[in-house]
């Protein structure tokens, strides 16, 4: 019987036991073994007699590993993502600020012609943040797909024969990330209204095209 392993940590290989022993020519030998408990609260017990038997160098209890595991890398990685998730909305409220104020550059003529002829502020103003929101959720899915694409580029680049990365991308981890362009589209877009309510009408109808 042979069968492939994912493992992340180090670079392992299995055999059987008497293969293995005639590979290190010993005899009956074992360096360890795996114990499965039927009940989890007879844990404690046995891992205390296994340590007080004189010929058991080494007991490792797998689950106060992955506990203790779990928990360094959830300090690290939580200060890791906050950090990430700063920089990446102040980048998107960049870019999105950037674009309402190119709209409002193009789109000013016509939205101060739209004033003059009887819109509203707030006809007017849906008219911008609606192109906003529109191109922002235009631009999710490539964005998604591109995100997913540089993820698996960045894995595959760093692993090693010491340890590898799965990539493992959760829909609430796109969830976030959409959120956070769009919080960041309306941050933006709010700013910009403000400038188009400062609009003045005449001088913009002046304006050459």
């Amino acid at each position: 019987m042979a069968g492939l392993v994912s493992e992340y940590l180090g670079v392992g290989a299995y055999a059987r036991k008497d293969t293995v022993n005639r590979l290190l020519d010993e005899d009956d030998a074992l360096s360890g073994a795996w114990v499965a408990l039927a009940a989890a609260d007879a844990r404690a017990g046995i891992v205390r007699e296994l340590r007080a038997r004189p010929r058991v160098a080494a007991v490792a209890d797998r689950s106060a590993t992955i506990r203790s595991f779990m928990d360094t890398m959830a300090r690290t990685m939580l200060t890791f993502t906050l950090a990430i998730t700063a920089m990446a909305a102040c980048i998107a409220a960049g870019v999105v600020y950037n674009s309402a104020r190119i709209i409002l550059a193009e789109r000013g003529r016509e939205l101060a012609s739209l004033r003059v002829l009887g819109y509203t502020r707030g006809e007017a103003r849906g008219l911008l943040f609606g192109e906003l929101l529109t191109l922002s959720f235009l631009a999710l899915l490539p964005g998604f797909a591109l995100g997913y694409g540089l993820s698996a580029l960045l894995v595959r680049g760093l692993a090693t024969d010491l340890y590898r990365i799965p990539l493992v991308l959760t829909a609430s981890g796109f969830a976030v990330a959409g959120l956070v362009v769009l919080a960041a589209t309306v941050g933006s877009g709010l700013l910009v209204l403000r400038r188009l309510d400062r609009l003045d009408l005449v001088s913009v109808l002046k304006t050459k095209e």
